[in-house]
């Protein structure tokens, strides 16, 4: 079974200002260094007008690919302290961009330093991290009568409803993480007394919220 990882959870940005320069966080999740790049392309076009597109990409579990850049900014003062963030916060796979449109005011390095910190902090906020789990996925009949039991069980249940069918019945599908799809199993038996028959169907490979 793959080892569990942390990564983004989704795409996210939001923006501050300091001392009148404008800074956007992006951030992305990206399996490749390919996928990476093309955030990084997809921003620089969006932002095409800004002074600065600083970022930062870390792809493997084992962080074997680690890239940055200051964009024009002094030496150190941006592409570093994003990757700092990332790794930090412990994420791969993704893509940091921090977008500078020049206010006028001179930071120095040390408010560069800060700015692009708050700017890659910002940026993973806004996606979220997430931990990398193996997962499976079960389909799941449930009559209405045992609706309500089942769907109150599952509230507290490590499990993820991706979706819901009604027909005659109501056929539920099931996302849980494999280290917990055991108990899970034993305990929808126990509740229905064995008239549950979750069906494994597939098995993925996914972000849960971190805890």
């Amino acid at each position: 079974m793959a080892a569990s990882y942390k990564t983004l959870m989704k795409r996210g940005c939001d923006e501050f200002i300091v001392n009148k320069s404008r800074f956007i966080g992006y951030g992305a999740p990206a399996e490749t260094e390919e996928e990476a790049l093309a955030f990084l392309a997809e921003i620089r076009k969006k932002h095409a007008d800004a002074t600065h597109n600083c970022y930062a990409y870390i792809i493997g579990r084992n962080m074997g690919v680690m890239r940055y850049s200051d964009d024009g900014e002094p030496g150190g003062t941006a592409g570093m302290p994003i990757i700092e963030v990332m790794k930090n916060r412990g994420v791969v796979n993704a893509c940091v961009v921090v977008t500078r449109y020049f206010g006028g005011v001179l930071l120095g390095a040390g408010g560069l330093v800060r700015a692009y910190t708050q700017g890659a902090v910002t940026a993973i906020d806004a996606c979220g991290i997430g931990v990398m789990h193996p997962t499976a996925r079960y389909m799941m009949d449930v009559s209405y009568p045992m609706l309500s039991r089942v769907e109150y069980f599952l509230k507290s249940a490590p499990v993820i409803v991706e979706d819901k069918d009604f027909s005659d019945v109501i056929t539920l599908t099931l996302l849980v993480k494999c280290a917990d799809e055991d108990k899970l199993l034993v305990d929808l038996t126990q509740l229905s007394e064995g008239r549950l028959e979750p069906m494994r169907f597939d098995e993925t490979y996914m972000a849960w919220p971190e805890a």
